[in-house]
């Protein structure tokens, strides 16, 4: 079992007085009764990933802002303040397995931001990654077995509500399929899909459900 707390990296950043940048970073730090040699490995990958995500704030967005700051005070136009937001959702955390996401969103003054998600399963036994084929064992092929269940689950949902999703969606359904694209729950596997992907962005990031007791298609 693992224990887990929460770390924050934050800070309002100004350019002549005025704030042009807020970011705010949430990553796990990890103890567990499995193996403390792999929580410092699963730890120290998260530390360098939110030391990269504060990098890239304070080195590069700033910049942007700042820039975007300076224009729009040149030519008398409003500015809306950057913002960047990281944050990490425990999804499954059991004996010695942990799945989370995290959710990055990046707020560049326009209408409105962008999110990317990314995903991480650990096995605190070993320090590695578990891979969605882990969860598929009695199946070679069980990434068309997925893509299939997929457009199954969206022709549904478009039957519910019209034009939720493009119109070649089971093209970009397979074009855009990532192996590691998912997370664990108590009760199955969620696969899903990066805004704009499949769907436009009133729909979101799309996921879909895959029970335990489907994730062994036998062949």
């Amino acid at each position: 079992m693992q224990n887990i707390i929460d770390r924050i990296l934050t800070d309002t950043m100004l350019h002549q007085g005025v704030p042009v940048l807020t970011y705010t970073i949430h990553y796990p730090n990890f103890t567990t009764t499995c193996s403390q040699a792999s929580a410092t490995y699963v730890n120290n990958y998260y530390n360098y990933q939110a030391k990269q995500k504060e990098d890239y704030c304070r080195n590069v967005l700033y910049q942007q802002a700042v820039e975007q700051a300076m224009y729009a005070s040149d030519h008398q136009f409003p500015f809306n303040s950057y913002e960047f937001l990281s944050v990490y959702t425990i999804t499954y955390n059991e004996n010695c397995v942990t799945s989370l996401f995290t959710d990055q969103y990046t707020y560049l003054g326009g209408a409105h931001g962008d999110t990317v998600r990314d995903s991480q399963t650990w096995d605190f036994e070993t320090g590695n990654q578990l891979k969605l084929s882990d969860y598929f064992p009695n199946s070679k092929t069980f990434t068309e077995f997925i893509i299939s269940e997929i457009n199954k689950q969206i022709t549904g949902r478009e039957n519910a509500n019209p034009s939720t999703y493009f119109e070649d969606f089971p093209s970009l359904v397979r074009g855009n399929f990532s192996i590691e694209s998912f997370y664990v729950t108590p009760d199955g596997i969620v696969i899903y899909y990066q805004q704009y992907d499949i769907a436009p962005f009133s729909t979101g990031i799309p996921e879909f459900f895959f029970p335990f007791k489907n994730c062994s298609p036998i062949e």
